[in-house]
């Protein structure tokens, strides 16, 4: 464990020192010439696709832009498409090698699409390359590894034993704590003390998919700490705690799947006449570790901190982040350092803390984010782009919770949401400067945003990587030996028959 630990650390210092210590050569005032913004965009955080763009020009000439989202073809998703397929269905046909080489063929797909994108497109691609792995990966992955390595180091000790109403107790706790620590933190927080709980137990597989749904999702749904799109509504002026406003939609969706997840585990308990091992002397619940709960608060608040402050902008690479941004992750590198230094080891070993979860992740998010590129673009055109015939069905509130959660499953939710949250304020106040017109959002309109916000959050529960805590806590759990359906089996098993049906409910009660 001390050796990958060191190696993954290392590796978060190269993504945040190299790309850092080459800004100064790339001065933000040398960005006079191809700038080209979207309505979405803002000046100290542009979107992909609409930054401004150093010596790149239409199919590699200088002095022109080109809007990739205009002129890509629907084809381009194809290596995207791919990356998913692999990981649907290599594990299947193909496990022990797709457990030994998962990250090269990762690899291959991002290669895919970046190879020819590149010779295609040439200095824009090169761009929209670097600005997707540190404006998007490098935040993603550094944010992640905190978490992980900080709740590794806090342990619950004592006679845990995995009942219908102990199981239902921890999930109901997640989903609280999700809103206000993330549902990041929460997932990685209660996933292994609910593993150890249900340990003697013969079917684990459904407790962890509606952990899933809950903690790493639908939890989420209440502050801009609890979920990434959120936070990008709280950047461009959706109030901090606006979102209490989907309050009801989330305890009607976590009050029914809380409800069969009950029904569900006492099934199972009766069915597998479980004997509870008898461990001797009943021990007091107690946690170790927790000086780690200050880590926490502190990769919490440095989250928090970047969304309040500004420090300006700097030019890394010619791809323009906020200083605060840098900051933040530069904390949260000191943090999850931190907390490896003040945990014993034997804690985390007791824990059974292991780097592979969070490596798998690097790996093949790495590839995803990569491919993912043309499709996020596509939809940042919106009616200038190949998805044009959706953004131009989307009028009613049904219809922006459906469309934006459903690309949310497979897409990354946060653009998602922001462009829709855009769609809506160009439906209802087209011209109107953003800071006027997002508070008119929030209250002649409050049922829109309330439909965006609510689908981008909970149908990231819909697959593995609907969401960035998703394929860590299915990670964890088959490493600890409890058997995961595969991605399509998890959404035909149990999205399908489970949520989908919950989301038509909230539908018709709400929108």
């Amino acid at each position: 464990m001390k050796l990958d630990g060191i190696a993954v650390v290392i590796f978060l210092l190269v993504l945040m020192v190299f790309p850092a210590s080459l800004s100064a050569q790339d001065s933000p005032s040398a960005d006079n010439q191809n700038t080209h913004y979207s309505q979405a965009a803002e000046p100290q955080n542009p979107e992909p696709g609409h930054e401004p763009v150093h010596g790149a020009g239409n199919h590699g000439g200088h002095g022109n832009h080109v809007n990739l989202g205009e002129v890509l073809p629907l084809y381009s998703c194809i290596p995207f498409a791919c990356m998913l397929l692999s990981i649907a269905l290599l594990p299947l046909v193909a496990g022990t090698f797709w457990h030994h080489h998962f990250g090269k063929i990762s690899a291959f797909w991002a290669a895919t699409l970046a190879v020819p994108f590149v010779a295609i497109f040439k200095g824009v691609a090169v761009y929209e390359i670097l600005h997707i792995i540190l404006a998007d990966y490098v935040p993603f992955i550094i944010l992640l590894w905190a978490l992980f390595t900080v709740s590794g180091g806090i342990l619950l000790k004592g006679s845990l034993r995995g009942t219908p109403i102990v199981n239902t107790g921890i999930i109901l706790l997640g989903t609280v704590l999700a809103s206000w620590m993330g549902t990041t933190g929460a997932a990685m927080l209660l996933i292994r003390p609910l593993l150890r709980a249900n340990a003697h137990r013969k079917n684990k597989t459904f407790m962890v998919v509606f952990f899933i749904f809950l903690v790493a999702n639908i939890g989420g749904a209440l502050t801009p700490l609890g979920d990434p799109p959120l936070f990008l509504g709280f950047l461009h002026g959706v109030s901090f705690f606006w979102t209490f406003k989907i309050l009801p939609e989330m305890l009607v969706a976590s009050g029914i799947l809380l409800t069969v997840y009950f029904f569900l585990d006492s099934y199972h308990y009766k069915k597998e006449d479980v004997v509870v091992p008898d461990d001797g002397e009943k021990q007091p619940l107690r946690l170790v570790g927790t000086y780690n709960f200050l880590f926490l608060a502190g990769v919490v608040g440095s989250v928090l901190m970047s969304g309040i402050v500004d420090l300006g902008t700097v030019s890394t690479l010619g791809v323009h982040r906020a200083v605060q941004d840098w900051l933040r992750d530069g904390l949260l590198i000191c943090l999850g350092l931190a907390s490896l230094w003040a945990t014993p080891r034997v804690l985390r070993e007791e824990n059974e803390f292991s780097w592979f979860p969070i490596i798998e992740v690097a790996y093949l998010f790495i590839g995803i984010f990569i491919t993912m590129i043309p499709c996020l673009l596509l939809l940042k055109a919106g009616p200038d782009g190949a998805f044009a015939f959706l953004i131009a069905a989307v009028k009613e509130p049904f219809h922006y919770f459906w469309v934006t959660g459903c690309l949310s499953s497979f897409l990354d939710n946060a653009p998602t949401y922001l462009t829709f949250f855009n769609t809506a304020l160009g439906s209802f106040y087209a011209g109107m400067p953003e800071a006027q017109s997002v508070p008119l959002l929030m209250t002649e309109n409050a049922i829109f945003l309330k439909a965006i916000s609510s689908g981008a959050v909970f149908f990231g529960a819909c697959s593995y990587i609907g969401n960035a805590p998703n394929f860590m806590v299915r990670s964890i759990a088959d490493e600890a030996g409890t058997t995961m359906p595969s991605f399509f089996g998890y959404i035909l098993k149990y999205s399908l028959v489970f949520l989908i049906p919950t989301f038509v409910i909230v539908t018709f009660i709400f929108f």
